[in-house]
């Protein structure tokens, strides 16, 4: 099996209209570079020669404008259709096992079941469903989890459209792909070992099973209940959590937990 890695270079091309821009940035995230070069043009790129029929996508994402820039953005592809959209890990099971698609792109950080938790259970239950994840971490922590997961390939959300059309194609073809920076990153951290950030080492075991339960979307009260503590316990164990990681944010804890594999990929029965 082959894995390719990026070597491709952004493109001058239209952005989306100003007012999706400002919603998708109002949710607090990044805008990917892929998701500004829909253009308003629905010229269609013609597919290969020869090609068979389309490659058949199902996006996977909770923020709304960015499904529909990612939708807009392949829709100009002759050889990738759009089946389908997700709102979170449990729904994007639902729909693959629904639309049978043959590639789910797929982001980490969505409510219910994280992209990578998705992905694994993908695997076993529809492991002819490759999944691409789709990303602004380039942690080379999440490397070794995408691998376990099941996901045949790694890119970022700031990737150009070139590049994100050249990772569907190679998937399908059967190779894996990873964006060059994350290929890159990952290298870097197998030749220096374990770096000097945040340690799962650093909490005390009851700190590490709130966490745990943080990272699985549990909210105070239902971490208290199922701790068997009260609810003011477990606000002072997050504070120290993040006091001692240096996180200080319920997404930051959640990737932290992922990166470091704090929480399973398999669901339990």
């Amino acid at each position: 099996m082959k894995t390719t890695v990026a070597k491709i270079q952004g493109t001058k091309t239209s952005q989306l209209g100003s007012a999706a821009l400002a919603a998708r940035a109002g949710s607090g995230g990044v805008v990917p570079e892929a998701l500004t070069q829909a253009g308003s043009s629905r010229r269609l790129i013609p597919s290969k020669p020869g090609a068979r029929k389309p490659i058949r996508v199902l996006l996977a994402d909770d923020h709304p404008v960015v499904r529909k820039g990612l939708s807009s953005c392949l829709g100009h592809f002759e050889h990738v259709e759009i089946v389908g959209q997700a709102i979170d890990g449990q729904d994007a099971l639902r729909k693959a096992k629904e639309l049978t698609p043959d590639l789910v792109l797929m982001d980490i950080d969505m409510p219910l079941l994280n992209g990578l938790t998705a992905a694994d259970i993908l695997r076993k239950e529809n492991p002819a469903i490759k999944v691409l994840i789709l990303s602004m971490h380039n942690d080379s922590d999440y490397v070794m989890r995408i691998l376990q997961s099941g996901a045949r390939g790694y890119i970022l959300k700031q990737a150009p459209t070139e590049e994100l059309i050249k990772a569907i194609d190679t998937l399908h073809a059967g190779d894996t792909y990873f964006s060059h920076e994350v290929a890159r990153l990952a290298l870097n951290q197998f030749v220096r070992g374990p770096g000097e950030g945040p340690h799962p080492g650093q909490i005390s075991a009851r700190e590490r099973e709130v966490l745990i339960a943080i990272a699985e979307g549990l909210s105070n009260k239902e971490i208290a209940c199922r701790l068997g503590v009260g609810v003011r316990t477990i606000e002072t164990h997050r504070e120290r959590i993040m006091r001692k990681l240096n996180i200080h944010s319920i997404a930051g804890l959640t990737r932290f937990a992922i990166a470091k594999g704090l929480v399973p990929l398999q669901r339990e029965p």
